[in-house]
């Protein structure tokens, strides 16, 4: 049976199992903040609504130009897209029949995108026995001949974030090789901004950085991300996009989103104190926990993973499976960081499942 390959749309995960859906559902698979959207946002809707009659900024403003400000660059730096997803899409179809290096376990978008462009895709697997961690010696033997090497920054599903001394072993042995650095930091926001690599990239111009807008603000119905490069490659990519391919709620949401300092704060000390109490748990019960830094964490019980995984579902308790992460091959899961309410209901089914075993 073959599961979703991505968290959320708990109703079609029911579908595929063939478990009828419980009367409530609670989603821990997928990983936005609990917060919900940033108030600004709803006030703001009033207002919103009326760019529905207008076309969008073929370049995505006045989103753009507001994302090169908080960053500091300049906005020729700065590629908007419908979502990180298309921008995947759109890095594929750079390396269309070339030589990609992915490090695995990692999100499943990269090969999926890769292998629709028919790449040649060179994996390297980073060991459950070193806790996951980047494996740097296999990366560096793997980069020659290499035209670009994916690192997912934390990544996802590990939340492990290397050290900028491992990224900078990477990034100048690619360089080296004359191979492209793409790093995803689609959870970069929720470990700690001053350690995504942007304000770096002026010196390493073959790094391309991913940017979500989605995990952060809560907002993957509206779809919208961004790169951030050096200028010809942001002009390259941008040429293989449709035109008007930001919509005008999207660039105008995401400049209010950009706005939410504290916003942002409370939701980095929240996944962080969850994460802490999550792991404290897990670990008193035998569980292998891996230390993330983004807004959820993976864990190996000590019994098989599948019964706990399927006990919860059928008491509406949705984790993600890791069926389709390499190297976990369905032996961990993965929960979201939610509500604090939400976590101790979880919790406490949780505890009921250990108790039996």
């Amino acid at each position: 049976m073959q599961l979703p390959e991505h968290g959320a749309n708990s109703a079609r995960l029911y579908h595929t199992i063939g478990l009828p859906v419980p009367e409530k559902v609670f989603d821990f698979s997928e990983n936005c903040n609990p917060a919900g959207l940033p108030r600004s946002i709803e006030a703001a809707w009033p207002d919103l609504i009326s760019k529905l009659m207008n076309y969008p900024d073929p370049e995505g403003e006045p989103f753009k130009s507001a994302a090169a400000a908080y960053h500091g660059v300049d906005p020729q730096r700065v590629l908007a897209g419908n979502g990180a997803a298309e921008l995947l899409s759109l890095l594929a179809r750079r390396y269309r029949k070339k030589r990609v290096v992915l490090i695995d376990p990692t999100f499943s978008e990269y090969r999926a995108t890769l292998e629709a462009n028919e790449a040649e895709i060179v994996s390297v697997q980073a060991e459950e026995a070193d806790g996951f961690m980047l494996p740097v010696e296999k990366i560096l033997t793997a980069l020659p001949g290499a035209d670009a090497v994916y690192l997912c920054t934390p990544n996802n599903p590990t939340g492990l974030l290397p050290t900028f001394e491992e990224l900078l072993t990477v990034i100048e042995s690619a360089e080296k090789c004359s191979a492209e650095v793409v790093l995803d930091e689609a959870f970069i926001d929720f470990a700690d901004e001053e350690k995504s690599f942007i304000s770096h990239l002026q010196k390493y111009p073959h790094v391309i950085v991913v940017r979500s807008m989605t995990k952060m603000y809560t907002i993957p119905g509206i779809r919208l991300g961004y790169l951030v490069a050096n200028p010809d490659i942001i002009t390259s990519i941008k040429q293989q996009a449709p035109h008007w391919h930001i919509n005008g709620l999207a660039a105008e949401i995401g400049v209010l989103c950009l706005k939410e300092e504290a916003y942002r704060e409370q939701a980095v000390r929240h996944a962080e104190i969850e994460r802490l109490k999550m792991s404290e748990f897990l670990l008193l019960r035998g569980c292998q926990v891996v230390d993330s830094e983004a807004n959820y964490l993976v864990f190996q019980p000590a019994q098989e993973a599948g019964k706990l995984y399927h006990y919860l579902l059928a008491r509406g308790f949705v984790l993600r499976h890791s069926e389709n992460f390499r190297g976990m091959d369905g032996r961990w899961l993965r929960v979201g960081m939610k509500s604090t309410a939400m976590m101790e209901q979880l919790r406490e089914e949780m505890a009921v499942w250990f108790a039996g075993q």
